[in-house]
């Protein structure tokens, strides 16, 4: 699983495998009880008392050098992954999953944040999205979005096919699968917005 410090910051706590079955499931397969939680965030800066530190779950932070410094001589994180930069200075997300499938980690959920997932979008690693609609009205131009930034231009915007809905009470569920040529290199600038697959495995968004 991948998520973003402002994900982290959020909620304290990560996702972690609970049910019986799915366990066992694991174990048949010969993995550990519990996914990887890989945090993202290139400062480093985050907050070692939360819930999150306590869970029983591996964790591994994917940051810069001196993101990784700032967690050297602990035993937080299992691993801290200094990511592979573009010339611009981002990561290198397309640089990432290589490494991620040479690894042998052929498959990963993603759980946001909004600034995560557009990277991700921009990049064309994403191959579902999952969407949980709730019965409440946020609203404001700061409220959360499941793909933050400057967004995409329509002709460019990534496409989805509808795969299922499901509803449970009040909240539906949408699955989609994302189709065509995932690359979106039109980024959309400031209010003129109109509106390769990855190398290396397959991800799944779920906001």
């Amino acid at each position: 699983m991948l998520f973003g410090a402002g994900t982290l910051r959020a909620y304290g706590t990560t996702r972690s495998v609970r049910d019986p079955g799915l366990c066992q499931a694991r174990a048949d397969r010969g993995q550990s009880p519990q996914p990887i939680q890989i945090v993202c965030s290139a400062s480093g800066e985050l907050d070692p008392t939360a819930p999150f530190f306590r869970q029983p779950v591996p964790r591994w932070l994917l940051t810069t050098a001196a993101g990784a410094q700032r967690w050297q001589g602990t035993a937080a994180f299992e691993r801290c992954w200094v990511a592979p930069l573009t010339q611009a200075g981002g990561m290198d997300w397309p640089a990432i999953w290589r490494s991620l499938a040479l690894q042998g980690r052929s498959r990963l959920a993603v759980l946001g944040g909004g600034q995560l997932t557009a990277a991700l979008f921009g990049a064309g690693l994403v191959d579902e999205l999952w969407l949980t609609v709730c019965p409440l009205v946020l609203g404001g131009s700061r409220a959360a979005t499941p793909v933050d930034g400057a967004g995409f231009w329509a002709s460019q915007a990534p496409r989805l096919q509808l795969l299922s809905v499901e509803q449970r009470g009040q909240e539906v569920f949408l699955h989609y699968q994302c189709t065509g040529d995932r690359r979106t290199g039109g980024r959309c600038t400031g209010d003129r917005c109109p509106g390769d697959r990855g190398t290396g495995g397959r991800s799944k968004v779920i906001p």
